[in-house]
């Protein structure tokens, strides 16, 4: 079974709920507050650029991102910086650990394949290119 565009879907959700989360991230207003937020938008948009384009300096320089451990932790590592008050925060932070989490899980179920904009990687994780 296909399951392309239900990853899609969770990969959107992922991605608007870290912009959110981020922009949550900025009150109240202190210098590391906002650098962090920026930082948490910033990934956000990546993960939502990479559900429609996949521009090859990512692939070069993040390859982690196109298999699901990768993908899992980078969500697992976004959700907890995330994890402190407010609630609004809390529960974007839980919300994309979970999500990380379940990605990591897939990454030992052999029967669901990654769909092919987590596949293009240029090479297996870690590849030296010549």
């Amino acid at each position: 079974m296909d399951y392309s565009n239900i990853f899609r879907l969770v990969n959107l959700a992922v991605g608007g709920v870290m912009i959110l989360g981020g922009i949550g991230q900025f009150f109240p207003i202190s210098l590391q507050s906002v650098v962090v937020g920026c930082y948490v938008i910033l990934f956000g948009a990546a993960t939502l650029l990479l559900e429609f384009q996949i521009p090859p300096a990512v692939s070069r320089w993040a390859p982690f991102l196109f298999s699901f451990i990768g993908r899992g932790i980078f969500y697992i590592f976004v959700g907890s910086i995330l994890l402190h008050q407010p609630a609004i925060r809390i529960i974007a932070g839980s919300i994309i650990g979970i999500v990380g989490v379940g990605y990591v899980v897939l990454e030992y179920i052999p029967q669901i394949e990654p769909p092919q904009n987590m596949r293009d990687a240029g090479g297996e994780w870690g590849a030296e290119q010549i």
